[in-house]
């Protein structure tokens, strides 16, 4: 029988969020129910969720998600983990054991906080002190691999299909302000754990439906800053930009929609001349970060949701509303099931970042 990964299919996939402008938290179970319409967009190889606002006990701290092989694994890893952070809290990560998900690894998670010794030897600020920690467990620990790094968030993924993903987790139990969801059919990769989505780093997350022909050039300048593709798969490096582009560049959410969808230089020259000249120098500063290929993408972060599509609008993706909530998905009838009365349905251009955020305060 051959494996995915052997064989190409095609592209699939399946992407769905909600967000509360109030603040007000949710549970999981309302998304995980939006998947199921959009059931055949995944084939079982990859499902997963993303929520904000999760861990407001520890708010203030990291929390790692963390898959490993084997119980050597852990303790190689834990001891790093000891020698660069305070561990306030170590876990497995409540699970619901389920026939439809099977080969399951160690699955922990740890609320740290870098310690500021350390920090200050480095001389480096804690966000970049955890991207770094990450990459190198990822790239040099065997059998250990970072699935989730954020404060008062979390990812959760398995191998899947994601409405059983997401009642392996048990994620009707966790109440988030903001959730994001993916059901997976991966055309050049080979489904296991750590490749479903969301895949994320710090507090941002991607979940992802398309393919960016781009990969090999986004990859190859985003190596440059440090980052390591490891997985040699499109949605991971797309995580990796918007990390650069937000923290370590400082762009703007519609900034950095302009790079990585950048308009084509004809829209770019009926552009204002002020507005104009601010797409130019995007375009010719980050030519690398553009990146082609059929995609629509839903951008988690601290305090809101940024939804995208390629600049062709090459795959499908509806917003749609109700009261104070927002919601995003690969079709319509997702979003009818998590609010059967939405309103103000419709499809964004391509190219058009759709930013919903949270009041400030609310979360």
């Amino acid at each position: 029988m051959k494996i995915e990964g052997e064989v190409r299919i095609p592209s699939g996939c399946a992407i769905s969020a909600v967000i509360s402008k109030e603040g007000k938290k949710m549970t999981g179970e309302s998304i995980i129910k939006s998947m199921v319409p959009m059931h055949d967009r995944s084939n079982g190889l990859g499902g997963g969720f993303a929520a904000y606002g999760i861990y407001p006990e520890y708010k203030e701290f990291y929390a790692f998600h963390i898959f490993y092989n084997d119980n050597d694994s852990r303790v190689e890893c834990e001891k790093l983990l000891k020698d660069r952070f305070e561990i306030v809290k170590a876990e497995n990560i409540p699970i619901k054991k389920i026939k439809e998900i099977t080969d399951v690894p160690l699955i922990w998670r740890y609320f740290v906080a870098p310690l500021a010794s350390i920090l200050s030897r480095l001389q480096l600020d804690e966000k970049e002190y955890v991207a770094r920690t990450v990459m190198h467990i990822n790239t040099n620990l065997k059998g250990a691999y970072v699935f989730s790094s954020g404060k008062n968030m979390g990812t959760f993924k398995a191998v899947g299909f994601p409405e059983d993903v997401g009642r392996f987790y048990r994620l009707d139990e966790y109440e988030a302000y903001s959730w994001t969801a993916h059901g997976r059919y991966p055309t050049n990769t080979p489904g296991w754990w750590g490749g479903a989505h969301p895949f994320a780093l710090l507090d941002y997350s991607i979940v992802h439906n398309g393919e960016i022909s781009s990969y090999d050039a986004n990859r190859r300048y985003i190596e440059m800053f440090g980052y390591k593709c490891m997985l040699k798969t499109d949605t991971e490096v797309i995580t990796y930009i918007a990390d650069y582009l937000l923290r370590k560049q400082k762009l703007t959410l519609e900034e950095t929609a302009s790079v990585i969808a950048a308009p084509f230089w004809s829209t770019i020259q009926n552009k204002g001349p002020k507005e104009a000249e601010k797409l130019s120098f995007l375009r010719k500063i980050y030519p690398s970060l553009l990146i082609t290929g059929p995609f629509s993408i839903i951008l988690g972060f601290e305090g809101g949701l940024m939804a995208l599509n390629d600049r062709l609008k090459l795959r499908s993706m509806v917003i749609g509303e109700k009261d104070d909530k927002v919601f995003i998905a690969s079709e319509e009838a997702a979003i009818r099931v998590m609010e059967p009365n939405a309103k103000n349905i419709y499809a964004p251009s391509g190219g058009e970042p759709v930013i919903v955020k949270v009041k400030e305060g609310a979360f």
